[in-house]
């Protein structure tokens, strides 16, 4: 029964009320063998009546529709029915304060809507959409759920923007850096996490898997919620004292030192361990410029992106620490790191904080 369960397909419902995204969407999704798309609803009425007659596995929501919007419905299904729900707007691109409701109401996830564009953006395109429909199949949602492990695609790694580190110890300085990886659920861990530092606490980098222009959005909310100064990461921007840079979405950041100081690259490049910006890639920059400097984090995701760089930092004498499986979101990044014997300590979310910064020194 266990394994009959495992093998079956992810079933999707798409609610969005126009045709020709319905159409694309259901093909994009189709087209990944782990995903069946069950049905398509126009409005949030619809929808309710199908998922009477049967449950989804994850449900792609659309913000503005007749009727009813997306996050009306989202915060109806959250309190009577909780059900894995990705977030599927145009208004995505606008950073809108919406999207920031529906994590708040519930979403597992949030991603743009399909475009015309290019080829590799409408690969890259499926990627992002076939993976945060698996990350949310997975996720907790209201009781919990049982995780399951989904085959990975191939993927490529750091070595496509940066050689590997040494793993003997590097010259180092003084000044202690922070990083931080997340995906999925990440939204929420990332604010608890960020609250419970104080004004002063060492500099933080961040990568958080989002939507481009999102990110923006995501740093301004958690700025006015704690005490250090968080901002969305612009090339060449100060790693200090008290701030927090998060990587803007659809560009890697990397760590670079400059003398006695730590800045940041913001570039683009291709998708590292399925993402951009990847974990992998800011990991690997800090184990390389740090050192024994740095300590490293992986919060809740769905894959593995961040386990290998995590290793590497850990190898380069950073301190490490992955969130324990009792407060993730997905339980895929911290497993992945854990199974790989990357990260040194195991830690539930709302003591995160107090352990990095214990030993910060």
């Amino acid at each position: 029964m266990v394994s009959q369960a495992l093998a079956r397909k992810i079933r999707v419902l798409i609610v969005d009320d126009s045709a020709s995204v319905r159409v694309t969407l259901t093909e994009i999704l189709a087209s990944d063998p782990e995903i069946e798309v069950m049905g398509a609803a126009v409005d949030p009425y619809a929808a309710a009546e199908m998922i009477q007659k049967e449950l989804p596995d994850v449900i792609t929501l659309d913000i503005e529709m007749p009727r009813m919007d997306g996050i009306t419905f989202l915060r109806k299904l959250m309190s009577q029915r909780p059900l894995p729900v990705v977030i599927c707007s145009s208004l995505v691109a606008e950073g809108s304060q919406a999207l920031l409701d529906a994590l708040e109401a519930g979403a597992v996830d949030v991603i743009l809507k399909p475009r015309l564009g290019s080829r590799q953006y409408l690969l890259d395109y499926r990627v992002r959409i076939c993976d945060a429909v698996k990350g949310a199949a997975v996720a907790r949602v209201g009781p919990r759920r049982t995780l399951a492990s989904r085959t990975v695609q191939p993927k490529l790694t750091a070595d496509v923007l940066l050689p590997p580190p040494q793993e003997r110890g590097i010259r180092t300085v003084t000044e202690k850096i922070i990083c931080i990886g997340a995906s999925t659920g990440g939204t929420e861990a990332l604010r608890v996490v960020l609250e419970a530092l104080p004004s002063q606490a060492p500099g933080v980098v961040v990568v958080q898997h989002m939507p481009e222009t999102f990110t923006n959005q995501f740093a301004k909310r958690l700025d006015g919620l704690c005490r250090v100064a968080v901002k969305e990461a612009v090339d060449g921007d100060a790693v200090e004292q008290g701030r927090v840079l998060i990587a803007p979405g659809n560009f890697h950041m990397m760590l670079q030192r400059v003398g006695t100081r730590y800045r940041v690259e913001v570039r683009d490049g291709p998708l590292v361990s399925r993402h951009r910006p990847s974990v992998d890639v800011l990991f690997r920059s800090a184990a390389r410029v740090a050192g024994a400097n740095a300590l490293g984090v992986i919060l809740t995701g769905m894959g593995d992106d961040g386990a290998q760089g995590l290793l590497e930092m850990r190898r380069s004498g950073a301190r490490t620490f992955a969130e324990d499986e009792s407060t993730c979101v997905v339980f895929g990044m911290p497993r992945e790191a854990i199974r790989r014997d990357a990260a040194q300590w195991v830690v539930p979310l709302d003591r995160m904080a107090g352990e990095v910064l214990k030993h910060c020194g």
